[in-house]
């Protein structure tokens, strides 16, 4: 068999990026602007100086693009969390190259087998992340955690030191027992901060449940690549309990801000997902598994439905998470003007939410830290409508995005599966649309094309498919159904 191109994998996703919109490359001048950036020496006017504060980070083992660290501490009738974000308009004003460059792209784009940061490396990887013993200017979001609910918030600027940069795996399988402590959590103080972090993780996590929010684990796809360029296996990633830690802190960080720029009378960028307009879908879907939805959309009622699968079907539950996820539609920016409705994230179960924990990796998060920023003056620098296009074009590059990341995904999977042609498999419907109808397969997890075979497949059915061609340049993998049932 003749070996893969090592290079071909690159190059698709390279091409995939110009072919929806995105610059593969920082353009010269935004190169040229980060090559003169200056790192922050010592606290500005107006800037707090926290570097003694114990943060810690966690993040994936290989990451470098930090953007947040945490702090927290027991207080008269709850918990003081402090959450410091990196100040990326520190290095990057508004309407400079590289604002520019970000503006365009919107989204650092992760594929797996080349990650295309949203900033030049000097920034993304250096400069503007919460690196390991390196002095940083932030952002701070500090809430008053009472009962797992966030009920006081406030934000301002400072100087922070990460004094502990820590990884899902290894801090996951502390918690839970499993191995033990990162070398950094020899220090007691840092290592309980981080037991601190788990424990105010499951309050709110506790809090947001009995909201309705779900907890769904879609088991995420991602390549195996060697140091070759070459695919060796493709894997589902699930969420661990140090990603839980991080995804709690960080939704009430959300929330807090959201309120704070509200109370402010500064309009903002909301991160929503509408009521589920194929409701009726998600309810016959429940009822295909022997639950029972009410008529119109209720968050509860389907964290109920979550519940139960995740308790009696724990073999399908990433299915059944992904096929929810699909129904339900994906989350979009909106413009938000303080004192109007808010449409709210049916997924969180919240009415007020916004992205700005992650400036180094989204643009939304970007123009909310400078929307923060106008807390002093009490001027947004924004007005409304300018926030209207920034949210449409976030919307669609996220969206362009995840099509980047699925089309690599799909060349990776097909050129794992270019000698399994003929093999018979079996899958979940993941799409049905005019578009055509799409699969899931789950060993080895990767998604195809129902070109022909058992017709009117819907969302969540399963299926034995049978692989009859693939094309690693194309990104194809085309299946034909043998047989369905639920």
């Amino acid at each position: 068999m003749q070996r893969p191109d090592p290079t071909l994998l690159v190059r698709v996703a390279v091409n995939a990026m110009r072919e929806k919109g995105f610059l593969p490359e920082p353009p010269e001048d935004a190169r040229a602007q980060a090559a003169h950036a200056v790192e922050a020496d010592g606290p500005s006017d107006g800037m707090r100086d926290l570097r003694a504060l114990p943060w810690t980070s966690i993040d994936n083992p290989e990451s470098q693009d930090l953007d947040q660290i945490e702090w927290a501490e027991a207080v008269a009738g709850g918990h003081r969390l402090l959450v410091g974000i990196a100040d990326v308009d520190y290095f990057v004003p508004a309407g400079s190259p590289i604002d520019r460059y970000a503006a365009n792209n919107t989204t650092s784009v992760y594929t797996g087998v080349r990650t295309f940061p949203m900033l030049p490396d000097r920034l993304s990887f250096d400069l503007s992340s919460l690196l390991g013993g390196r002095v940083r200017p932030a952002m701070v979001i500090e809430t008053l955690i009472v009962d797992g609910r966030v009920t006081e918030g406030k934000v301002y600027a400072a100087l922070v030191e990460n004094k502990a940069k820590l990884d899902y795996p290894s801090v996951s399988a502390w918690l839970d027992g499993k191995g033990p402590a990162p070398a950094p959590l020899a220090d007691a103080t840092l290592a309980a901060q981080v037991r601190l972090h788990d424990q105010l993780s499951q309050a709110l996590a506790a809090k947001r449940h009995e909201d309705g929010a779900l907890d769904v684990d879609t088991a995420e796809i991602r390549p195996t690549v060697d140091a070759h360029g070459v695919v060796t296996g493709l894997h589902a990633h699930s969420q661990d309990r140090a990603g839980r830690i991080v995804e709690e802190l960080m939704i009430a960080s959300n929330r807090a801000v959201a309120h704070v720029l509200d109370a402010a009378k500064l309009p903002s960028l909301r991160r929503v997902v509408k009521e589920p307009e194929r409701w009726a879908r998600i309810v016959a879907y429940a009822a295909e598994r022997g639950a029972k939805l009410p008529n119109e959309p209720s968050s509860k009622a389907l964290s109920g439905f979550v519940d139960e699968m995740r308790r009696a079907r724990p073999g399908e539950f990433a299915e059944i998470s992904l096929a929810l996820v699909k129904l339900m539609g994906r989350g979009e920016y909106v413009a938000h003007a303080p004192d109007s409705p808010d449409i709210g994230h049916f997924g969180l179960a919240t009415a007020e939410y916004t992205h700005a924990t992650a400036p180094n990796r989204r643009y939304p998060d970007l123009i909310t830290q400078r929307l923060l920023k106008g807390l002093q003056s009490g001027r947004a620098p924004y007005r409304l409508n300018e926030l209207a296009v920034i949210a449409e074009r976030c919307s669609k590059m996220e969206a362009e995005a995840q099509k980047v990341e699925r089309r690599v995904q799909k060349s990776a999977a097909a050129s794992l599966l270019s000698d399994r042609v003929g093999a018979t498999f079996d899958g979940i419907i993941t799409g049905a649309s005019d578009k055509g109808t799409f699969v899931r397969i789950f060993e080895p997890p990767a998604e195809g094309k129902v070109v022909r075979g058992v017709r009117a497949l819907g969302v969540g059915a399963k299926v034995k498919v049978r692989l009859i061609d693939v094309s690693v340049e194309k990104g194809f993998i085309d299946f034909e159904a043998l047989h369905a049932s639920l």
